[in-house]
């Protein structure tokens, strides 16, 4: 067993996790893409009413959700001791359990585990943690490829696009992009295909069964692992992940070690509220299960990876550990209207959405993903939809917190802290805070309509993403006067 339990944290995460260009510039982009904000909109208002409607349904909804919040809590309180408890219980049901400090250890772990199998092409379950370490960049490096088995995530491989939501990963195509792409990319496609959804799903269909009924290795994710009984649960609503975990010879989970709950109690709690919560539906269409290897059914081999990337140092932050609760039920993402104006890409993080932004920067340290706190209106909405309630609005607020004392800590001071500084110098005397009144002044000037619109640097960046209202004809303290008051000291 890795050591890394026993550390105070390990290394921050690696992989795919590091912001690719601030979001402000990817978000203007993203925002002149009037297709893309159709798709998104009408995305993300249908699955929002599907999930409004089966929660209603729910009377102890908010007690459930407390419940959630709760498992998780005392969860990460004994981490250590849940996840020593799953090794042990895999390792006696014929499972091997691997640790993994970061991304790269994940990699070459995974990567060797294929190569002894001999084979040269595995077929994937939906999972966020190996897009997170860049599982399939790693085995296409070795001569293995990787086939993405989900519907979603197919059309986004096929495309060589990145997923833009957690659960719907292609939520910015609409059908005939979607179309397309098969037409060119896949191969022995009908040349008459429509963009007729039924069409689409059986075209995939026809393309995934060859690819299962010769797939002698599987890679998964996992949506939970039960400690008590070394029981590992994917919930998916296509039946390709269980293609998967049933068909290969040799399946290879990899797994946060977030993901792990105690018992099967705890299981049932998070089976209520992850399909709810995510897909708006009563219960998961495919939930699978497995405890080790069974003679005779299934697969004969199967591998546990755990993955801390970073989480021991999530777990370390008292303000910010509860972002670890996450089931990846993307709620969240459908409420908020900053990922509904920009899509995913735009946080250049495997983790979009309000979620991505709080989880990303501290995965792997807020400076490289120093922009994603700030991408957020504070509305709150996020929170209210958590089925396990992370403040998700406090720790963007905390972790803009950390990013100001990282800045103010280095040997230059920023424009802020400068333009700050300078603003308590002239408020600290009379005298000068009328000069500066007199200054003000003259940017009416500047103005057009009441508003300025542009200004020169460096205060240009002020202006480039909002108007600034001209300054009034009078300063307070003319007004004042004007209305008679008494000026201070007179009495």
């Amino acid at each position: 067993m890795s050591t890394f339990l026993g550390m105070p944290h390990a290394p921050r995460g690696v992989g795919q996790l590091r912001e690719q260009e601030p979001f402000p510039d990817a978000a203007r982009k993203a925002l002149a893409d009037d297709q893309l904000r159709h798709n998104l909109g009408h995305a993300t208002a249908t699955i929002r009413g599907k999930r409004a409607r089966v929660v209603a349904e729910v009377a102890d909804w908010e007690q459930l959700r407390r419940a959630g919040e709760a498992v998780k809590a005392a969860t990460l309180a004994r981490l250590d001791e849940h996840l020593l408890r799953l090794e042990e219980r895999v390792t006696a049901n014929g499972g091997t359990v691997h640790w993994a400090r970061d991304a790269v250890e994940a990699n070459r772990i995974v990567t060797g585990l294929v190569r002894d199998t001999g084979a040269t092409e595995v077929v994937k379950v939906k999972s966020m943690a190996t897009q997170e370490i860049g599982l399939n960049e790693a085995l296409a490096a070795a001569g293995i490829t990787a086939v993405e088995t989900d519907l979603a995530e197919l059309i986004v491989q096929l495309g060589d696009d990145r997923p833009s939501h957690i659960l719907v990963p292609a939520i910015h195509r609409n059908r005939t992009e979607i179309r397309d792409i098969f037409l060119r990319r896949m191969p022995g496609v009908d040349p008459a295909l429509t963009d007729e959804p039924r069409q689409l799903a059986m075209a995939a269909r026809a393309h995934l069964r060859a690819k299962f009924l010769t797939a002698r290795v599987a890679v998964s994710g996992a949506n939970f692992a039960v400690a008590e009984t070394g029981t590992v649960a994917v919930v998916e609503s296509e039946g390709n992940g269980r293609m998967c975990l049933t068909l290969p010879e040799t399946l290879i989970t990899v797994m946060g070690i977030e993901k792990v709950v105690p018992a099967w109690t705890d299981l049932e709690v998070f089976l209520q509220l992850l399909p709810r919560s995510s897909t708006g539906e009563r219960m998961n269409p495919y939930t699978s299960t497995w405890t080790g290897v069974t003679p005779g059914d299934g697969p004969q081999r199967f591998h546990l990876v755990l993955v801390d990337n970073g989480r021991t140092a999530v777990l370390a932050d008292a303000a910010g550990r509860s972002a670890l609760h996450c089931i990846r039920c993307s709620a969240c993402l459908n409420v908020c209207p900053v990922y509904e104006r920009t899509g995913g890409h735009a946080y250049g993080s495997v983790y979009p959405g309000p979620i991505g932004a709080i989880l990303s920067p501290q995965l792997t340290g807020v400076e490289d993903n120093a922009s994603l706190p700030y991408a957020s209106t504070l509305c709150g909405a996020c929170y209210d939809v958590c089925p396990v309630r992370i403040d998700i609005p406090s720790i963007l607020v905390h972790l803009r917190g950390e990013r100001v004392d990282h800045r103010a800590r280095g040997p230059v001071p920023s424009a802020e802290a400068v333009a700050m500084a300078a603003a308590a110098w002239v408020m600290a005397r009379p005298r000068r805070f009328r000069l500066a009144e007199l200054a003000l002044r003259l940017g009416r000037l500047l103005g057009r309509g009441g508003r300025i619109r542009r200004l020169p640097p460096p205060l240009s960046a002020w202006t480039a993403a909002r108007d600034l209202p001209v300054p009034p004809s009078r300063t307070f303290r003319q007004w004042w006067r004007a209305s008679g008051r008494p000026e201070e000291g007179s009495r």
